[in-house]
């Protein structure tokens, strides 16, 4: 397996997988993507996520038959939908993704993000199928310090193993206060749209940065995310080359030089700063 960290609740997580995001929408794109999903994962990004929400169920069966014969080799996540977060419901859905997804085990299930249902309910829900065996860790998505710390005060919510959230290079407020709460209290970050969905590859200082370190833009970003403590990054690569071009970030060792001049041309915050959500 990849470089992993050590989860709250007794295994590891990969630092480096693939997002699946708008997967399983469309059936002339389904054999391109679980080419990609399957090259993925030879390649070493051995962490999937995906989500009830994407394609309403079409990115886990795609999933599904992409890792068919390969489970073992993979770290899956998943994530529920927030209206379908009550303790009987969290149990429901997750069956429907596992049937989705051909296994019968999670690695990670995670609340997609916070809706109207009290966290007491989510987190019995996730508690039961942790004792089950139906998932081995459960944790969040696009939650803020105050939603963590109300969690963390929830009976069972310091079971929390990981909250999946938005980070980048040009996205760095998490760093003031979220980034520290979860690192005290052993919870692993998954930074989403770690290349800013495409538009940070655009910057000139990346690009030039990248030119002289002898890799991409995508690389040098996800390279950094990479050397954070703590942190695992899901990146969405749809195609082969794209697919490769994340996979190589995982051999990129950043000078200390090079870090100084990412932490210039990107500063990190100077105050409280609210989480960003897509």
């Amino acid at each position: 397996m990849s470089r992993a960290i050590a989860l709250r609740s007794g295994g590891s997580m990969p630092v480096l997988g693939l997002g699946t995001w708008e997967m399983g929408e469309r059936a002339t794109r389904r054999a391109g993507e679980i080419a990609a999903l399957r090259l993925a994962v030879e390649l070493g990004m051995v962490m999937i996520d995906t989500a009830e929400m994407y394609g309403e169920g079409g990115a886990e069966e795609v999933v599904g038959e992409a890792v068919a014969g390969s489970r073992d080799k993979v770290f899956l996540v998943s994530k529920v939908y927030p209206h379908n977060a009550t303790r009987r419901g969290v149990v429901a859905a997750c069956k429907r993704s596992l049937k989705r997804l051909g296994t019968d085990y999670l690695d990670l299930y995670l609340l997609h993000w916070r809706g109207s249902v009290p966290l007491a309910q989510t987190v019995a829900g996730f508690e039961e199928l942790r004792s089950g065996g139906q998932i081995r860790a459960w944790g969040v998505s696009n939650f803020d310090s105050s939603d963590v710390e109300e969690l963390l005060t929830t009976p069972g919510g310091k079971h929390c193993a990981a909250n999946q959230i938005l980070y980048h290079l040009a996205s760095r407020g998490v760093e003031w206060d979220l980034l520290p709460l979860c690192r005290r209290h052993r919870i692993a970050v998954m930074a989403y749209s770690p290349l800013g969905r495409g538009r940070l590859l655009r910057h000139r200082q990346l690009k030039d940065l990248a030119q002289r370190v002898g890799a991409t833009p995508a690389q040098l970003a996800l390279a950094w995310l990479l050397a954070r403590p703590g942190v695992a990054s899901i990146p969405k690569a749809a195609d082969s080359a794209h697919v490769r071009e994340c996979a190589a970030s995982q051999e990129l060792v950043l000078s200390g030089p090079v870090m100084a001049e990412l932490e210039q041309g990107y500063p990190p915050p100077s105050g409280p700063t609210p989480l960003e959500i897509i």
